[in-house]
């Protein structure tokens, strides 16, 4: 049954759209004025709404205007006894799907409303073909067992409303598993809602998630929805959550623990109904212990832990994943011999199906046989300017940041070596990733792996690890 709200200051005239609509079996509701009328639509779920112009207190276009922004999938009728050409084009202009003059037609009134109805049927019916096409092309690849394992877990999981949080390294597809829960949800028609926590300043990030309302700051030139509110009745995706301030995971905590919030400057309570799955590339239990991470919204948000594995514990998927990324770039034909698939399996991927999907394209776009043996894989790998396959060279990570050697291959024979050349081996090719994946920084490095900055220097002597930082020195000082 569709939900239709009706904005009029005129009683009467509520009155008679409400018995109208109502005898029609759709369910109606009525605001007075604008104001009441978008703290409805904050509320509840509406379809349709017929709105006049001459409204108190705020009127009827500045309304249609924070309509169109704030709930785009709802259709606005707007209806005025002073109408006129001027007033229809602008009404039409600003988004609204009709125009209707007063006295109101009855046959008018319902054409126009089961049009609109139609229209937004289509649309939604639109939105979930695309939906689904994109789960298509999003599928999670894999035959392996913790490719199955995850795929398991998603079906599981994705039935309740139960928190989620995905954990595993950069590239390994936590987006692409978040967005699987959300389309195998009671929730898939309403919307996937995604915030970066990493990407957004500390500064900003309140603002980002709550909203917030005019003057709540020097910037704050009109009112904004945040990310919960945009997220009503769907799913919120808060990407990299080891990296939001602490300030801002106290807030998110009482947000799930209360199911309401308050924008920023702003004293009315707003009821968020959002299924939150969040995602981290960070061990948020040692982030705990460090202080960095609330204890108890990490206890909130891992309800159900879903880990990722790195690509190098699945190779038995790469050949599969490779084929499909090739088909879809248009690269399909080319077929690798024995040599160049045992290097692919053997390949440690520091970047993950990420740094898998580049090597496709680069295929689909650099390589011109049909066949490619293991040295053409190696020298199409070494084109990457982020991670070289034993390539020994530096990757530069935007004008004056530090330079770090990528990691080298790993020595063939590891096994074959004593305890000592054995585990200096991996040392070094693990600190050679862990800088690499941390711009060669080495205070940063050393926090993320747990030592003392002066050990890491150490070891990057030992082992003439190259950390060359923007002035040509040998790395930060510390």
């Amino acid at each position: 049954m569709a939900a239709i709200l009706i904005i009029d200051d005129e009683p009467g005239i509520r009155r008679t759209l409400a018995a109208i609509l109502e005898d029609e079996g759709y369910k109606t509701q009525a605001a007075e004025d604008a104001i009441l009328g978008l703290e409805i639509l904050n509320r509840e779920a509406i379809d349709l709404v017929f709105l006049d112009v001459l409204l108190p207190k705020l009127g009827g276009m500045e309304a249609l205007e924070h309509i169109r922004r704030d709930w785009p999938g709802v259709e606005v009728v707007v209806i005025s006894g002073h109408a006129n050409v001027d007033m229809a084009v602008r009404a039409v202009k600003l988004g609204a799907f009709d125009f209707l003059e007063k006295p109101l037609s009855l046959d008018k009134v319902l054409t126009i409303c089961r049009n609109a109805l139609t229209v937004q049927k289509l649309r939604k019916e639109n939105q979930n073909l695309k939906r689904i096409a994109g789960g298509a092309r999003n599928e999670i690849i894999g035959t392996s067992g913790e490719i199955e394992n995850i795929r398991a877990l998603i079906r599981q999981a994705a039935g309740s409303d139960a928190r989620i949080l995905i954990t595993g390294e950069n590239g390994t597809g936590k987006e692409l598993v978040a967005r699987a829960i959300h389309n195998g949800s009671a929730r898939a028609d309403r919307v996937f809602v995604e915030v970066n926590c990493a990407a957004i300043p500390d500064t900003l990030i309140e603002s980002e998630l709550f909203g917030h309302e005019k003057g709540a700051f020097t910037d704050a030139v009109s009112s904004r929805k945040g990310r919960f509110e945009q997220a009503h009745g769907g799913t919120l995706f808060l990407d990299e959550i080891g990296d939001m301030s602490l300030s801002a995971q106290s807030k998110v905590l009482r947000v799930i623990q209360e199911q309401r919030m308050e924008r920023l400057g702003g004293e009315k309570t707003i009821d968020t109904d959002v299924r939150i799955v969040a995602a981290t590339n960070k061990d948020l239990s040692k982030e705990c212990a460090l202080g960095r991470f609330r204890q108890d919204l990490f206890f909130r948000i891992n309800v159900i832990p879903i880990r990722l594995p790195p690509l190098r514990e699945r190779a038995e998927d790469i050949p599969l994943l490779l084929s499909h990324f090739l088909k879809e770039m248009g690269g399909e034909k080319t077929e690798f011999d024995a040599g160049a698939l045992d290097f692919m399996t053997s390949y440690l991927w520091p970047g993950n199906v990420r740094e898998l999907r580049n090597l496709a394209e680069r295929i689909a776009v650099m390589y011109n046989g049909n066949r490619i043996d293991r040295r053409g894989l190696e020298n199409l790998l070494l084109k990457n300017p982020v991670f070289a396959a034993g390539s020994g060279t530096s990757a530069e990570t935007g004008k004056g940041a530090a330079q770090t050697q990528v990691p080298s291959a790993l020595p063939s024979d590891l096994m074959a070596l004593n305890y000592n050349d054995a585990k200096e081996s991996f040392e070094k090719y693990y600190l050679e990733f862990q800088l690499s994946q941390n711009n060669g920084i080495i205070s940063k490095t050393a926090e993320a792996i747990g030592i003392y900055p002066s050990n890491l220097h150490a070891k990057v002597r030992k082992y003439k690890i190259t950390t060359a930082g923007p002035a040509g020195g040998h790395g930060e000082k510390d």
